[in-house]
């Protein structure tokens, strides 16, 4: 009789729902630490499915002091700070650059808490020529 409780409880509860979460980052150089000079600009737009952890991602650029060496999504920091990579978006990178990465539930939150920031490396600005912060959007 205690199996009809389980599967009465395990219909209840019901299969775990995804959602998804988008996200935001308007690129220019005067939010690179230490800001540039660059008059390149840029885009990114990041979906995760929070059931599956997978994120998609969106980068377009333009204007840059010369081709892209590189570009990641970095964090956790706060705006203004600098962090480690956390998602490589590949070697030589041209706009616009599409993908999918797994992430972990830390990852989702520190998404959610505006703590990962997309920039986009040159040769003339080897330590990032354009960044912007990933906020939640609207």
């Amino acid at each position: 009789m205690w199996h009809g409780w389980v599967l009465a409880a395990c219909l209840v509860a019901g299969p775990a729902v995804a959602e998804s979460r988008h996200y935001h980052a308007d690129l220019n150089g005067g939010t690179e630490r230490p800001p540039t000079d660059s008059a390149g600009s840029g885009v990114a737009e990041v979906s995760v499915d929070t059931a599956a952890h997978t994120l998609d991602y969106t980068l377009s650029f333009t204007g840059l002091s010369g081709a892209a060496t590189a570009a990641h999504i970095h964090g956790p920091a706060p705006m203004g700070k600098n962090a480690g990579v956390v998602i490589n978006f590949g070697a030589n990178p041209q706009s616009p650059v599409h993908g999918t990465a797994k992430v972990t539930d830390a990852q989702l939150d520190a998404l959610d808490g505006g703590s990962y920031y997309v920039n986009v490396h040159t040769a003339a600005h080897p330590g990032g020529e354009i960044r912007g912060q990933l906020v939640p959007a609207p």
